[in-house]
């Protein structure tokens, strides 16, 4: 088994996953062509931005700007939520939480809520893996079954828990934000965990979203918050004073963050082709991972956005592991480990760990 074969067998949660993020380059090529030839946008100029690797912040908003232009019928939503679980699938992610932030189209009759609900049908029409995506209600079990989708009979052995998160975008007021919460309450049933504040870092203020997170908290819905992806002291102090579940990325911390991000015991989402390629760290020789994992302080490798960075996860816990001189046993407990930060309950940490305890003989551990 070569080292890359090594990785991809090994059972991993995935975390960190933007939904729109997360679409096949070629998924965007042709719907960017047939939106060209109807004369909605001009293909010629957005085919660069699609194919181009290497992109900074900026820029990588820019790409989000259309790939929402792109992905604003409930079809292409159903389209593209199929897809990315089976790419995840794929590379033996045996445990996904999506985050997306439901939007409006009035042009398609599309709200939040039928936003979503095209979110669930994708992964309803998942036929490689069976994908087991919430708690629902039968005969047999009404009060706690889970709801999966019906994969073929070759495929019905190969399983994969989702989650989602509905995330708050930092363009969004107040109320829009209150909106999301109140939906994300309406659907948990439905396999939405926890809330999401993610967006152009740059743009809003804390103090906009807070209620919306406050009443989140307060409902029992688990909180993440993109968190330090820009120097900003004051908001990231503000943050981590709210004491998240999780928070992402952290690559802009001064001393007093990090010191304060460590006595809270906040695990981070580690997103580490995401972080160098919007450079936001400079180098992974820099990066915080070192640090943060020779403290032991909880955190999980993700991938952010998969498609935008041209990545998987099975290739980030690979690159890690060359990159910090850590070992195929510490890749594995690394792995294993990120089963206690995930939003499910813990009927399905039980089965996540059963499933680790199962592979591990088998990896040559």
């Amino acid at each position: 088994m070569t080292e890359a074969d090594w990785f991809v067998a090994l059972p991993k949660v995935e975390l960190h996953a933007h939904l729109n993020g997360s679409i096949r380059d070629s998924t965007l090529l042709e719907l960017a062509r047939d939106l060209g030839e109807k004369g909605i946008i001009v293909f010629s100029d957005v085919e660069p931005v699609i194919l181009k690797d290497d992109r900074s912040l900026l820029e990588v908003f820019k790409l989000f700007d259309l790939i929402h232009i792109l992905t604003t019928d409930h079809k292409t939503v159903t389209r593209i939520t199929k897809e990315v679980v089976e790419d995840f699938a794929a590379e033996n992610v045996v445990y996904l939480e999506i985050r997306t932030t439901p939007k409006t189209n009035n042009s398609k009759g599309m709200s939040k809520q039928s936003y979503m609900e095209a979110v669930l049908e994708g992964l309803k029409s998942v036929s490689t893996v069976a994908v087991v995506f919430s708690h629902g209600v039968n005969e047999k079990n009404p009060f706690n079954s889970d709801v999966i989708n019906n994969p073929s009979s070759e495929t019905q052995e190969k399983k994969i828990f989702v989650r989602l998160l509905l995330s708050i975008d930092r363009r969004e007021t107040t109320e829009a934000a209150m909106e999301t919460v109140k939906l994300a309450l309406d659907m948990r049933h439905l396999g939405v965990v926890g809330i999401d504040l993610s967006g152009n870092p740059v743009i809003g203020k804390w103090d906009t979203f807070l209620p919306a997170l406050e009443f989140a908290k307060t409902q029992g819905l688990s909180i993440t918050l993109h968190c330090g992806e820009v120097p900003n002291p004051e908001e990231i102090h503000a943050m981590l004073d709210f004491q998240p579940r999780r928070i992402g990325h952290a690559c802009c911390f001064g001393d007093g963050e990090w010191k304060k991000l460590k006595s809270l015991n906040i695990p981070v989402e580690i997103c580490l082709t995401s972080n160098i390629k919007t450079n936001t760290i400079s180098s992974l020789d820099i990066h915080h991972f070192a640090d943060l994992y020779k403290w032991k302080h909880p955190l999980v490798i993700c991938t952010d956005d998969f498609g935008v960075f041209s990545t998987t996860l099975s290739d980030e816990y690979n690159m890690a592991s060359s990159a910090f001189g850590l070992t195929k046993r510490d890749m594995f407990e690394l792995s294993r480990n990120a089963i206690d930060f995930i939003f499910a309950d813990d009927g399905v940490k039980r089965e996540l760990q059963e499933i680790f305890a199962s592979t591990e003989r088998k990896l040559g551990l």
